[in-house]
């Protein structure tokens, strides 16, 4: 099993960009498990863990429902923003500058063959790193991401995920508000879920964040947590 996992930071990337990218590193490790199996060979699967921020974009899962976007193509406009429907689970959500939008794409084969596991260790990262300013997070049962006071009225979501998987290789994943505008989740019903709020750390902490720390410190969590090796 290869637990090498390569790190990039695209940095600020178009949505549409960003998922090209991503569909042909995930297509070149699929096809190369289907060559492993067929012609009866061993070479190893990448593993990748991509950081970036986008361009305001809002995304809308395979389960979602369009209604759950509260803008037009003019709201779209007058915002800056952008809108796709795309081939991950969930529903709707936004993406933009000030939130880290982490997309491993591993082989699972090389960890461990559990969507439900790989789910819930990257939540544990995201709930670690909040740890380490001082935000006590935790899941909200029945709901996918990271929540804070998810067990009363305040229950707000910090971070959203949904993700693809085909061969035990995964796509997409998850959107950690940092320093994000959260005006912009006032345009959706964030994940189709209408009455609980949308938070990020610089809300909850008072401050802008420094994003390289918090990517480093959310890296270095996902790579102990999964007994992955970055290179």
């Amino acid at each position: 099993m290869n637990k090498d996992v390569k790190f990039i930071d695209w940095g600020l990337t178009d949505y549409q960009d960003a998922w090209d990218r991503q569909e042909e590193i995930f297509n070149g490790t699929v096809a190369l498990k289907g060559k492993n199996r067929t012609e009866n060979t061993n070479e190893p699967t990448p593993n990748y863990l991509i950081f970036n921020e986008h361009k305001h974009v809002y995304t809308l899962g395979k389960s979602g429902k369009p209604e759950n976007l509260l803008l037009d193509e003019q709201g779209l406009l007058e915002k800056q923003a952008t809108y796709y429907k795309i081939n991950r689970g969930g529903d709707i959500t936004y993406h933009g500058p000030g939130q880290i939008v982490g997309y491993p794409i591993l082989d699972l084969d090389n960890f461990f063959t559990d969507i439900h596991l790989y789910l819930r260790t990257l939540e544990e990262a995201v709930i670690l790193t909040l740890a380490d300013y001082g935000i006590i997070a935790g899941r909200y049962e029945g709901y996918t991401g990271v929540w804070l006071d998810a067990d009363n009225e305040k229950a707000r979501k910090i971070c959203a995920m949904g993700v693809r998987c085909s061969r035990w290789v995964t796509m997409h994943g998850f959107a950690f508000n940092v320093n994000a505008d959260l005006a912009y989740f006032k345009n959706i019903v964030p994940c189709g879920i209408d009455d609980k709020d949308v938070t990020s750390m610089e809300r909850e902490i008072g401050r802008k964040l420094n994003m390289d720390e918090v990517k480093d410190k959310l890296k270095n969590h996902i790579a102990s947590l999964f007994k992955m090796q970055l290179i």
